[in-house]
């Protein structure tokens, strides 16, 4: 079969299901074509929370699912690459931040959207990587404890200085990996174009930017910016969607590091399989990590 015969099936079949089909931002071409929504992965989870359908397919990672499953729990949700993890959200386990709670006890714990269900249980509010700045400084506690990621944690805690803000060593992979020469060098390489970087990326390459933001943000600030050519600091997916978006500019990727291998696990049979229940995951979590997780996520929201 054909790109545009799967895709034609996968559209009959979503149909004929009453599947909603959610494509995080870093997906391929051809899955951000022929899903209902794309965004990042809070965008993707409130929307699934407002949706009618009856089932929900995740073409991301794991941690996406799960929290579409936390604010949807009635519904059925899929992963389409069971495989598709992400390795920030899996490298801090719950004992560890019991411990860690143990030993600090007067911090309230943030912890990224970017974690696991069963991590969120114990954790007191959720955060984005555009809502992180605005709720820390909401929190009325002084001292917090922010998790995995201590990049955002850091980008954080220099807008919000008035915090006593402990950070664990945690983060993206792939966003930590870029370094400040490779920034130098396509400015050298393309001195018109505006830097646009993710708060996931290392302090030294936050601070040269011309913009930090979500992913969202970074293709906002790109699409409506009076500049012809962009530097993108994300997964290099986002440059490539935005020259669709916008021909008449350019973009490029900051790194060729900025390759995230668990989102490009997702392929478009993929996707048919998972619809034709002969492949994907379905989202299981018990009551007590739906009640605890959704408790974390409800105070981000309530912020």
């Amino acid at each position: 079969m054909t790109i545009a015969q799967i895709q034609a099936e996968i559209l009959r079949v979503k149909k004929e299901r009453d599947v909603c089909v959610l494509a995080h931002s870093y997906q391929a071409r051809e899955i951000v074509e022929i899903a209902d929504f794309t965004g990042d992965s809070y965008a993707l989870s409130v929307h699934a929370a407002k949706a009618a359908n009856k089932a929900f397919l995740m073409c991301g990672v794991r941690f996406m699912a799960e929290t579409v499953k936390i604010l949807s729990p009635k519904k059925q949700v899929l992963l389409a690459n069971p495989a598709a993890g992400c390795p920030m959200a899996e490298q801090m386990e719950k004992p560890l931040i019991q411990a860690v709670k143990a030993q600090y006890p007067d911090r309230t714990v943030v912890a990224y959207i970017n974690t696991t269900a069963e991590l969120k249980t114990v954790c007191d509010v959720c955060v984005t990587s555009s809502s992180a700045v605005d709720i820390v400084r909401k929190i009325k506690n002084d001292k917090i404890l922010f998790i995995p990621d201590c990049n955002l944690g850091d980008y954080v805690a220099r807008r919000v200085p008035e915090k006593d803000i402990k950070l664990l060593q945690g983060g993206c992979p792939i966003h930590a990996a870029v370094n400040l020469a490779e920034l130098e060098n396509m400015r050298r390489l393309h001195p018109e174009a505006a830097v646009l970087v993710h708060p996931e990326c290392t302090p030294d390459v936050v601070a040269a930017a011309d913009y930090v933001g979500s992913t969202s943000g970074i293709m906002e600030r790109a699409q409506n910016g009076a500049e012809s050519e962009y530097i993108i600091g994300t997964e290099m997916s986002i440059a490539e969607h935005l020259q669709y978006l916008c021909p008449q500019k350019r973009f490029y990727a900051l790194s060729k590091k900025l390759l995230c291998p668990n989102m490009k696990l997702t392929t478009l049979p993929d996707v048919l399989n998972a619809l034709n229940g002969t492949g994907g995951e379905e989202i299981e979590l018990d009551e007590e990590t739906l009640v605890g997780a959704r408790r974390c996520i409800d105070a981000m929201i309530n912020a």
